[in-house]
């Protein structure tokens, strides 16, 4: 045991000691020493409730012959650090939770690891260390919060309190409707009801196999969650028993599967970033033209929140994750000769059934042929840009508007909201991406506001930063290379013609080549902004969206 370096020996009485100190009797210390990485905090609310998860895993694992030691890492809840400051510290946390746990590892010895998180960075940076780390390592989430409907009958979400911001600054309704909105939309603890980052990324641990079935979708509220704790923390015993590892289970063909079910889903933008900068770590082979040559095969099945009106939990009543890798397994599309936690994908697939075909479609009834995510190609994003394409209406798919230039989220929202922003136009936010941030900021307020003033037909927004997987509308983010890097998207002007075709895969600035270059001679970048603490940090070890933002 890999723990017998801790506790095994004449010389490492002290370290015995220690442990012992913690209330561990000898014969809990001689058992395989297991780390619940839980991400609980009091401020998200999408973790309040992991205190529970930890306790029942801890039991899974203790019935199973094995010692539970838990230990914390942070969590940022990207709901309330949107719109503000507090956003820049949202996607760099990221490699922090991954650092953070690698030293907590490292220094302990541990012989296996349960990962409990829930909400958007925390899951991808816990995949980066587990697969750093290489330990038996098995996830589990805290669960999605329940959709519930209204007076109105209307089913909300986090997203729904955004858009009606919109449609109250559009005098579309009232105060008081918006209030009653804000009161109903988020109902209980649990990561935010739609197929938002968080349950993307959740939904994706299980397609890639490093959780139990179920687990991606399994509300937070349901006793079946703490059941599925229990079953990971005895699961991690046979992961450990049997030498299982996570770079066993996280491979390049599991990661196309997770691709596949991504498409499927329609999952958030998010996932690129995360996708990329997991590989990178594991050594697998990952570019963005790899997410185009998979959208191009694999249907879209399914339309939750924000493209369409069903939520995680009728996702999870459908069958789950399970139910659309068993659909597209039909059309070769997954491969079941890989491994998971719970044993071959084969035989996990083997009995599983749609039990909704409204919320998971058959592959001949698929909502488009094409996946939900595209990467789009052009002068204007020479390095690829992306768009959640199951959520932006048919109309703009193809659409040219005329350029309005922002160097900040705040300048773009305020002329938003100021109802300076008309049909046929192109909202450009740049300075926004991983260095130029710094921090790559999600802009869920001003694509939602486009929503809510009901522009999202006629008004498209681009930006070197991201969006939320609460967005919908033709809003394309990732814009790579970064206006701070110098990328085509610094040179952009105020009546410039952008060209969004994304059924073709493009995007593109009209102008010429003689003039594109003229205006890198002439134009001069922004200051870069003063920075101290972590950013500063960030911001010299960055790489490029198209890279995963990562170090």
């Amino acid at each position: 045991m890999i723990s017998d370096n801790l506790k095994k020996g004449i010389e490492r009485a002290p370290a015995r000691s220690l442990l012992k100190a913690n209330g561990l009797t000898q014969k809990q210390i001689d058992k395989p020493i297991i780390g619940i990485v839980n991400s609980f905090n009091e401020i998200v609310p999408g973790h309040t409730q992991l205190n529970i998860i930890a306790r029942a895993v801890k039991d899974g694992v203790l019935s199973s012959g094995g010692t539970p030691l838990e230990f914390n890492t942070i969590g940022v809840c990207d709901g309330l650090a949107m719109g503000h400051e507090g956003m820049k510290y949202s996607l760099c946390t990221r490699e922090i939770i991954a650092d953070s746990i690698e030293c907590m590892v490292k220094a302990h010895c541990f012989d296996g690891l349960v990962f409990i998180p829930n909400c958007d960075k925390i899951v991808p940076g816990m995949l980066l260390a587990a697969v750093r780390l290489n330990l038996p390592s098995i996830f589990v989430c805290g669960g999605a919060m329940l959709s519930i409907a209204d007076q109105n009958k209307n089913y909300l979400d986090y997203n729904s309190v955004y858009e009606a911001v919109g449609a109250c600054k559009a005098s579309l309704i009232s105060a008081d409707e918006l209030n009653r909105i804000e009161e109903s939309a988020c109902p209980t603890c649990g990561s935010c009801s739609g197929m938002f980052t968080a349950n993307s990324m959740n939904c994706l641990t299980e397609a890639i196999g490093i959780s139990l079935p179920k687990n991606g979708t399994t509300p937070a509220v349901y006793a079946e969650r703490l059941r599925m704790a229990k079953q990971t923390g005895e699961t991690i015993m046979e992961l450990v028993k049997n030498g299982i590892k996570a770079k066993d289970i996280i491979t390049g063909r599991s990661i196309r599967n997770a691709l596949s079910v991504d498409m499927a889903l329609g999952c958030s933008t998010n996932t690129v970033l995360h996708l990329a900068a997991i590989c990178k770590e594991a050594d697998i082979d990952f570019n963005l033209e790899l997410i185009n040559e998979v959208s191009k095969i694999t249907p879209n099945l399914c339309k939750l929140a924000p493209s369409g009106h069903h939520h995680v939990q009728d996702l999870h009543r459908a069958g789950g994750v399970q139910a659309v890798m068993a659909e597209l397994q039909k059309k070769g599309l997954i491969n079941t000769k890989v491994l998971t936690v719970s044993g071959m994908l084969e035989e996990n697939l083997a009995n599983v059934k749609t039990l909704d075909s409204d919320v998971i479609r058959s592959l001949d009834n698929a909502y488009s042929q094409n996946g939900g995510l595209a990467v789009l190609f052009g002068n204007l994003a020479p390095n690829g840009a992306v768009v959640k394409r199951s959520a932006v209406r048919q109309e703009m798919h193809n659409f040219t508007g005329i350029a309005r230039v922002f160097n900040s989220e705040e300048s773009a929202i305020e002329a938003i909201y100021q109802g300076k922003i008309k049909k046929g136009q192109v909202v450009v936010i740049r300075y926004e991406g991983p260095k130029g941030g710094p921090g790559m900021r999600e802009m869920l307020s001003p694509t939602s506001a486009i929503v809510g003033m009901g522009l999202d037909a006629d008004v498209a927004l681009i930006t070197d930063g991201r969006f939320s997987g609460a967005t919908r509308g033709a809003a394309i983010g990732h814009i790579s290379p970064e206006a701070r890097e110098g990328g085509p998207i610094a040179y952009v002007k105020e009546g410039d013609t952008i060209t969004i075709d994304i059924n073709n895969f493009a995007i593109n600035l009209n102008v010429s080549d003689k003039e594109m270059e003229n205006r890198k001679r002439t134009m001069k970048l922004i200051e870069e902004p003063k920075l101290s603490g972590y950013l500063k940090r960030y911001a010299k070890l960055v790489s490029s969206a198209d890279k995963g933002a990562s170090f």
